[in-house]
């Protein structure tokens, strides 16, 4: 029977370092320098210095509390070193006459030299000759075995070269004082970025400009790469339903009717997405299509019309939303727009969510089973086990960045049964950068509806410090009595429901009272969906003036009413959140006006993360622009949301600066899998590992 691993095994397991190549790839988060000894008159306060001296007195005080204090000698000054917690084998180490190196930070004080808990072993042997690592690790996982158990996978792991014969990476060459040598290798990388010389310029190794570290990013970004261009061929090998009207329907196509019936015209850009959608639906491959465009550009219409082109040659389709607000805006619109024309072929529009009652919920599936429901809207629900498609052809999702990779796998499930998948058209309206596309979505067709309709009203922003709040709400106080409408939105309290809810409703009940005259409403998460339902009719219906509610209404509501926008405590929110929320006004021909309210820390300041967010949100209206600026300020863990699945595939590579080393490796992919796949596989294989699926879905 096999021993149970130790405790520093499984804290090895937990942080993923399972194979050789995880360990000699988990690099150090900074470095020690323990290759020169200072002498204690030469080291400056305030330094990181390593002294080798003897102990000339050790003792335990127990007042004012418990600590050792051991005093040491150099033969050029006195220091004093304090611990308040230590072990009964520190004692032994550190007895008098004991000759010890000693790293810590020097401070003065009136007792002269003082180090408060350094780091302290036996002085024998050569001093090393490379700066030490210090790793990202855990309590259970001692410095010491992480660096013995990775030097032993440097020497086991297999770290010869991937890339083609004759090809390097850009940018990464080692400037000798003979001018350009030789790139580095993978091997000469990891070797050199575990144990670099004390020489090297720590700065390039902290912000990872060294060319051993443009050497992993791009090593890094091929992987990446790789795996979604395989991901991209091996859809190509799959079958999807071809959608396309039948010639000879005795009445004109949905598609063509819908048209006719809207009330405005399309603008060229979402004519232009239109027909690179019916393009792809008309091959018989699997579409895997983003659709991106700002705040009210027109996204919904383009999906009703993708819709249409399925149910016009007889195949279903679903539009997933990751709110039941959102989920039922979209079920509204698409009602209104569809069900007319879909009457007499006796099919419908069915809903399907979370909090349905049973007989409700048995009936729509019943009719999405039947076929007789050609499109069901609806949230997480769509996908659950005992919804049975009769023959679903076109799968919608919208805020795709808001579902998991499995929730998007098990809608392309749905037509498993007869060997095809459905078409796929992700919705976003976070406009996405192009270096977050050309890595994280370069398995995807992007469409970019890259205009506003016409009409649309230029929104004001305003910054307001809380102080102003009177202010504020003698404002909201103006806009209801001239017959307009109010959002204002209270901040999510990651801490605590409880807070959020409170923080809410004193805002509810501030307003009601300031407001005598004005219906004021409460939203937020906790209520039930009938409530939630109500409130939103009565916003939306023009009997409530203004909605106090939390960032449920973030995306989706379209009250044409609504113009003025207050958020508060602006200032935590992220960028792209404070911009979906500024959309939500001026959609009507009323002058809009967004207000940022925030508070400043007890000096009376912003934080600089804060005050950047703030800066582009009063500069520029433009989605692209603010998804930039959104980019560079927090990266892209939370644009990609649930598609990596907790893990952050790109470890060591940053999109806003490596962009150069992104343009190689996308070039350089598709020739490795056409000319040498099997250096490919091997290279997805060393820095994917099994997360290479979560890239793909």
């Amino acid at each position: 029977m096999p021993a149970a691993p130790s405790p520093a095994q499984q804290a090895l397991r937990k942080l993923g370092l399972t194979r050789d190549i995880d360990l000699a790839l988990h690099l150090p988060l900074r470095y020690e320098d323990e290759t020169r000894i200072t002498p204690l008159q030469s080291a400056r306060d305030g330094a990181v210095v390593q002294i080798e001296a003897t102990v000339t007195a050790s003792e335990v005080q127990l007042r004012p509390r418990r600590q050792l204090l051991v005093h040491v000698d150099d033969g050029t000054g006195t220091c004093e070193l304090r611990f308040f917690s230590f072990y009964p084998s520190q004692l032994k180490t550190m007895a008098v006459g004991a000759r010890l190196r000693i790293r810590g930070e020097v401070k003065g004080g009136f007792w002269g030299r003082q180090m408060l808990h350094p780091a302290v072993r036996a002085a024998h042997g050569a001093l090393p000759t490379a700066l030490t690592p210090v790793y990202p690790s855990t309590a259970s996982l001692p410095q010491p075995y992480l660096r013995r158990a990775i030097a032993t996978a440097l020497q086991r792991a297999d770290l010869s070269d991937t890339l083609p014969p004759g090809v390097a990476p850009p940018l990464v060459r080692v400037w000798g004082q003979n001018g350009p040598q030789s790139p580095y290798s993978l091997r000469e990388a990891l070797l050199f970025l575990h144990h670099p010389a004390p020489e090297v310029a720590l700065a390039t190794l902290e912000d990872h400009s060294h060319p051993a570290w443009q050497r992993l990013k791009a090593e890094e970004l091929l992987a990446q790469q790789l795996s979604q261009q395989q991901s991209r061929l091996a859809r190509s090998r799959l079958r999807a339903p071809v959608l396309r009207a039948p010639h000879a329907a005795p009445a004109a196509p949905l598609h063509a009717q819908l048209l006719a019936q809207l009330p405005f015209a399309l603008t060229a850009a979402q004519q232009r997405v239109d027909g690179e959608i019916a393009a792809d639906l008309a091959r018989p491959v699997p579409m895997h299509r983003l659709l991106q465009g700002d705040v009210g550009a027109g996204k919904t219409v383009v999906a009703a019309l993708a819709a249409c082109r399925a149910m016009d040659a007889g195949w279903q389709c679903a539009l997933m939303a990751p709110t039941e607000i959102l989920a039922e805006q979209h079920f509204a619109k698409l009602v209104g727009w569809l069900e007319p024309l879909l009457a007499a072929s006796g099919r419908r529009v069915a809903w399907l969510s979370g909090g349905q009652k049973k007989k409700e919920r048995a009936a729509m599936l019943a009719l999405v089973e039947s076929g007789a429901a050609a499109l069901v809207v609806g949230t997480h629900a769509v996908i659950q086990e005992q919804v049975r498609f009769q023959n679903l052809a076109l799968a919608i999702i919208d805020e795709q960045h808001r579902f998991g990779v499995a929730q998007r796998l098990e809608l392309r499930r749905k037509l498993q049964a007869q060997g095809m998948e459905p078409h796929l058209l992700m919705m976003s309206a976070t406009p996405i950068p192009r270096t977050l596309a050309m890595s994280y979505y370069a398995d995807l067709d992007v469409s970019v509806i890259d205009e506003l309709p016409p009409g649309r009203t230029p929104i004001v922003t305003k910054l307001i410090a809380d102080s102003r709040r009177d202010e504020v709400i003698a404002r909201i106080a103006a806009q209801v009595a001239a017959g307009r409408q109010v959002y204002w939105v209270c901040p999510l309290i990651e801490e605590s429901e409880a807070l959020d809810l409170s923080n809410a409703t004193a805002t509810h009940a501030e307003l009601s009272a300031a407001l005598p005259g004005a219906m004021v409403g409460l939203l937020h998460s906790r209520m039930p969906a009938a409530e939630k339902k109500a409130v939103m009719a009565q916003f939306s219906g023009g009997q409530m003036g203004v909605l106090v509610s939390t960032t449920v209404i973030e995306v989706g509501v379209d009250v044409p009413n609504a113009s003025l926008m207050v958020i508060e405590h602006a200032e935590r929110f992220g960028l792209s959140q404070l911009h979906q929320l500024r959309g939500r006004v001026g959609r009507g021909a009323a002058a809009s006006a967004c207000v940022l309210l925030y508070a400043t820390n007890d000096s009376g300041r912003l934080g600089e993360t804060a005050r950047e967010r703030l800066r582009a949100m009063l500069e520029t209206n433009d989605g692209f622009e603010i998804a930039r600026r959104d980019l560079e300020i927090r990266g892209p863990g939370e644009f990609l949301g649930a598609r990596q699945s907790g893990d952050a595939l790109l470890r060591f590579a940053d999109l806003a600066t490596d962009a150069p080393l992104l343009e190689w490796a996308r070039a350089l992919a598709p020739q490795m899998l056409a000319q040498h796949p099997e250096l490919a596989a091997r290279h997805v294989a060393r820095w994917l590992g099994g997360k290479a699926d979560y890239l793909k879905a």
